[in-house]
């Protein structure tokens, strides 16, 4: 149960880099095109995985050595998600894409229940259910509503839902494969990132050391360390609850760039801060049930 509780906190480190992502992103200037800043970062990633292996005294190939269940996994998550998300934003407008995108947390907490070993509680779901309200109240602020001519961009939105929580949960089916292997999943996502921005984007370098630290920033932190950390936390920790706090990474995101000049405090924020937070406890409260149940049997 320790190494449970220790992997679920190695997770939750994704949920705070993934919170820095809307700062470093203005940082990058805005401009780069999507696929590029998608091939820099996981580059970078890629790079960042690299250097471990280095310093470990070998080059990391015998991790390319994983069944192709594990491959598809890695490759449609990593790159799918992304994919599809910034084909999602083509379709339809930002604000909506993004609410429906971030559904997963959710789906992770309700397919979560099908794995070996797992059981579904209501705790999760109510929890996930409050933290999913003081989400959607966060990212609405600026919403237009939904529009039938939009259905194109919310169905493939939903697809990034399923996608990324799929990705999760399924990584849990391989949780023999090494976290290390992810960097080479990194780098195969990049090279496909590259492939689509040289066939449909113009390049834009960034402009100033600003802009660099914001692209590398967003290649260490949440397109690098974030996915690492959180492979070794769906795989090994308290999914459900991992699925559950993920509600706070917009929250974090909100709160950075309010406090970097790039937004403000309002009501919406803070009601939904306090969702997000009672969310996060019930979730947490049925963590603690269950770390206590093995103890009660053995009185």
């Amino acid at each position: 149960m320790a190494s449970v509780n220790a992997a679920t906190w190695i997770g939750s480190i994704s949920v705070l880099l993934w919170g820095t992502l809307a700062l470093l992103t203005k940082l990058s200037g805005g401009e780069i095109p999507e696929f590029q800043l998608m091939a820099m970062t996981f580059g970078i990633a890629f790079l960042l995985m690299c250097s471990r292996w280095v310093l470990s005294g070998h080059s990391g190939v015998h991790y390319l050595r994983q069944s192709p269940l594990a491959w598809c996994i890695g490759i449609v998550g990593l790159f799918g998600y992304h994919f599809a998300y910034f084909k999602a934003m083509t379709l339809a407008p930002a604000v909506e894409v993004s609410l429906l995108a971030y559904l997963w947390p959710l789906l992770i907490v309700l397919l979560s229940a099908f794995l070996p070993g797992e059981k579904l509680r209501a705790q999760y779901i109510v929890g996930a259910l409050v933290a999913l309200a003081g989400c959607w109240l966060l990212i609405s602020r600026n919403a237009d509503g939904f529009a039938w001519e939009n259905l194109p961009g919310y169905l493939v939105a939903l697809s990034c839902a399923l996608i990324w929580s799929s990705y999760s949960v399924l990584s849990r089916l391989v949780r023999s494969v090494p976290t290390d292997a992810v960097g080479w999943f990194c780098g195969v996502t990049a090279i496909l990132a590259l492939i689509c921005h040289l066939l449909w984007e113009e390049t834009v370098w960034p402009e100033g050391v600003l802009q660099w630290i914001g692209v590398v920033g967003l290649g260490l932190g949440p397109v690098g360390v974030a996915f690492f950390t959180w492979d070794h936390g769906v795989k090994h920790g308290n999914i459900q609850l991992l699925g559950t706090l993920a509600y706070s990474a917009p929250l974090i995101s909100v709160i950075l760039l309010i406090l970097a000049g790039f937004g403000e405090a309002t009501v919406a924020v803070l009601s939904a801060s306090i969702l997000i937070v009672i969310g996060s406890l019930i979730a947490g409260r049925a963590k603690s049930r269950t770390v206590a149940e093995p103890e009660l049997l053995t009185d």
